[in-house]
């Protein structure tokens, strides 16, 4: 996993989501669905990236 930035829908900010705080990984058609509890205690989720098709990868920096 990686760390990502999210703009929470209950404190309005933008925080820094490390690994830990990830509670849930779902694939979806249209991508990968991340389920987290921000900084401020709020459960978020963040939809990442988007469904891999035959010889795609995307490769992330963390």
């Amino acid at each position: 996993m990686f760390m990502f930035t999210h703009d929470c829908s209950a404190c309005d900010r933008r925080q820094l989501i490390f690994p830990s705080m990830i509670e849930g990984v779902t694939r979806t058609e249209d991508g990968t669905q991340v389920s987290f509890t921000c900084w401020c205690g709020a459960p978020q989720t963040s939809l990442r990236g988007s469904a891999s098709r035959a010889g795609d990868r995307t490769l992330v920096a963390a």
